[in-house]
């Protein structure tokens, strides 16, 4: 099925509720400013003036995980930094997407025998949507990886009956104080 389902005259164009939310999500998707090795330069190549990924609706880099909704985690991840990986996943709203850039990140790379220190795919630690290989790969093989995101939000059905709404949190800000039990 196609965006456009019909044309009936000259300028009027029919479509889906669910297709043209999908549209707007796909055409502006937030990445979030993380780097953590070689790779992160081609990451910022990317966003800079000769790539230009504004075009594709993904330019403003967020520096917060909770105003992200893309994750590009982009070099050597390290055991010591997984747990900070995993938590700045866990801070980002749904729904969430991860990009796993360059050679470490996506198997552990020439770290992988003999790196004790290294994770041997960001994919134990986070869920990956889409793998970009290459030690660093270019910025074209990211702005790839970002159109197959891109290609999976818009292909994204709500299931029937299913309401999406706002995540609300869980806690309330304060802090429980907890029970002592009494000795007797």
């Amino acid at each position: 099925m196609s965006w456009i389902e019909g044309r009936f005259e000259e300028g009027v164009v029919l479509s889906t509720l669910e297709q043209a939310m999908n549209w707007a999500k796909e055409s502006s998707i937030w990445p979030m400013t993380f780097g953590l090795a070689c790779c992160a330069i081609e990451m910022m190549a990317t966003g800079a003036s000769r790539y230009d990924l504004d075009r594709f609706g993904a330019g403003a880099f967020r520096a917060s995980p909770r105003q992200a909704d893309l994750m590009i985690v982009a070099g050597t991840v390290s055991f010591k930094m997984a747990s900070r990986v995993r938590r700045l996943y866990e801070q980002m709203p749904d729904p969430k997407y991860v990009i796993a850039m360059g050679a470490c990140t996506v198997g552990g790379g020439p770290y992988f025998k003999w790196g004790y220190h290294v994770v041997k795919g960001v994919d134990l630690v986070v869920p990956v949507d889409v793998y970009v290989p290459g030690c660093p790969p270019r910025p074209e093989a990211l702005l790839e990886g970002i159109m197959r995101i891109q290609d999976k939000i818009r292909a994204r059905r709500l299931a029937k009956g299913a309401i999406e709404t706002t995540p609300v949190p869980h806690h309330s800000g304060c802090v429980a104080i907890p029970e002592v039990p009494e000795v007797v």
